[in-house]
């Protein structure tokens, strides 16, 4: 899970909890953000689980080769799971 905090953003000229020149239209409204570290990791994570279901959509096993094919797959969605830092 991504950690957020809740910070101050002005609707008018986008200013952050801090001074900025002000356009005159400000208006102050809650908005969540998170670190872009944690967003570039959840990023990575998803495209990791896109290519996975992928793997899994497009793939179709040889005949009588499904139940090798599966724990194949399910070695690999084991492997994704436990790179993810909720695994802990």
């Amino acid at each position: 899970m991504v950690e957020t905090f809740k910070v101050w953003q002005c609707i008018g000229c986008g200013r952050i909890d801090h001074p900025q020149p002000c356009v005159g239209i400000c208006q102050d409204r809650k908005v969540e953000m998170v670190y872009a570290a944690d967003h570039a990791e959840s990023v990575a994570r998803v495209a990791a689980l896109e290519a996975l279901l992928r793997r899994i959509a497009f793939t179709t096993p040889r005949p009588g080769e499904w139940q090798a094919a599966w724990r194949a797959l399910q070695a690999d969605a084991r492997r994704a799971v436990e790179a993810s830092p909720r695994a802990a």
